[in-house]
């Protein structure tokens, strides 16, 4: 009996959250984060921000209250999420992307693997990271803005999905945190974890990671590990 031959796909989709996982920008939203709730007079350490970054901001800020004991109005939740948001582009200057996130993408693009970003943050603040990262404007981003829910629920990533036209059973989602990794299991997707927002390597195994990398680099030199071939000696 002979096996019918498919025509090679150069691998599977990859769905990539954005701060901690291709830029290092988490401190910065935590600064950022401290700084709106002080303005409220709501006094955190930043460890405790640090935990819940990567989630959706309502939920954030609920989370956070719920810590302190404070209740805030529909309003002033919107406020303090408009505070973080000034807060965090006034740092923005300080953001780089981390290291090998700018080759992957190339890498992934040279190679025809689809690919799209899928953030909890805000546009205004989520398009910055395209000129760093070297891409378009008309990159495949997914933000807080068009979905009805944001991490940990898989709305996020499965707008990614639908966005480049791949079923989420068919990509990856890469991430930094244990909200990308619950989200990810949600959507259908296998995750990948990455070390570089923070959070220790059991406890993205724990969420769910199937592998756990330092960073975009130790990704891409180790791309066969999750099914993508000749991808690391095609950097350019």
């Amino acid at each position: 009996m002979s096996i019918p031959a498919y025509e090679e796909q150069p691998g599977p989709a990859f769905l990539f959250d954005l701060d901690g996982t291709l830029i290092d920008s988490v401190y910065q939203n935590v600064i950022a984060w401290r700084a709106a709730l002080a303005k409220l007079d709501i006094d955190l350490s930043v460890w405790r921000i640090h935990r819940r970054i990567g989630m959706s901001g309502g939920l954030f800020v609920s989370a956070l209250l719920r810590e302190t004991g404070r209740s805030l109005s529909a309003a002033e939740i919107e406020s303090l999420q408009q505070d973080h948001a000034a807060e965090y582009l006034a740092q923005v200057d300080s953001v780089r992307p981390l290291p090998g996130a700018r080759d992957l993408l190339a890498a992934l693009t040279r190679r025809g693997v689809p690919w799209a970003i899928a953030t909890s943050g805000r546009r205004v603040i989520a398009e910055t990271a395209l000129a760093m990262l070297r891409l378009p404007s008309d990159a495949p981003l997914v933000t807080r803005d068009l979905v009805r829910h944001a991490k940990p629920d898989p709305d996020l990533f499965l707008a990614a999905a639908a966005l480049i036209g791949v079923d989420p059973a068919h990509a990856w989602v890469v991430g930094d945190s244990v909200w990308d990794l619950l989200a990810a299991r949600r959507a259908g997707a296998l995750g990948i974890g990455l070390l570089s927002g923070g959070y220790g390597r059991e406890e993205l195994e724990r969420a769910g990671a199937y592998r756990v990398y330092a960073d975009p680099g130790e990704l891409l030199t180790r791309a066969d590990e999750v099914g993508v071939r000749d991808l690391a000696v095609d950097t350019g």
